[in-house]
């Protein structure tokens, strides 16, 4: 593959990741009482809620930018680690609550193993993108 080729997917993909990481940091915002309660307890539920809507919001930001994708790549890994105590605290939760749907129940616990997929997709994003 030519060296303009790989550039453009490395761009694609770094953007696709901003994509995904924006929508999330946006939906911090403006849907905050959900993540509030997936906080893992000891933390701050809403300072925590905005903190990591702004961590994904700069990790966003930081992956459109050429000179800084690639430290923005490994953010983002670090950031999925770091947000993965939550999404345990949302399965556990689900799957203790009566009130609960299976397909929710479901769903939370699919979303455990596909936070592995997202690590790694942001570890490729700072891997390859263009040393400056």
């Amino acid at each position: 593959m030519r060296r303009r080729e790989r550039t453009r997917r490395a761009t694609r993909t770094a953007t696709m990741l901003a994509v995904l990481l924006g929508g999330a940091g946006v939906t911090h915002f403006l849907r905050p009482r959900g993540y509030d309660r997936i906080v893992p307890a000891g933390l701050p539920p809403r300072i925590t809620t905005l903190a990591s809507g702004v961590a994904e919001l700069a990790v966003a930001a930081g992956l459109t930018v050429p000179a800084t994708r690639r430290a923005s790549g490994w953010a983002a890994a670090a950031l999925f680690l770091a947000v993965f105590p939550a999404n345990v605290t949302m399965a556990r939760d689900l799957l203790d609550s009566p009130r609960s749907t299976r397909a929710a129940r479901l769903v939370a616990v699919l979303r455990l193993p596909l936070q592995a997929p997202l690590v790694g997709w942001a570890v490729r994003v700072g891997r390859h993108a263009a040393r400056r």
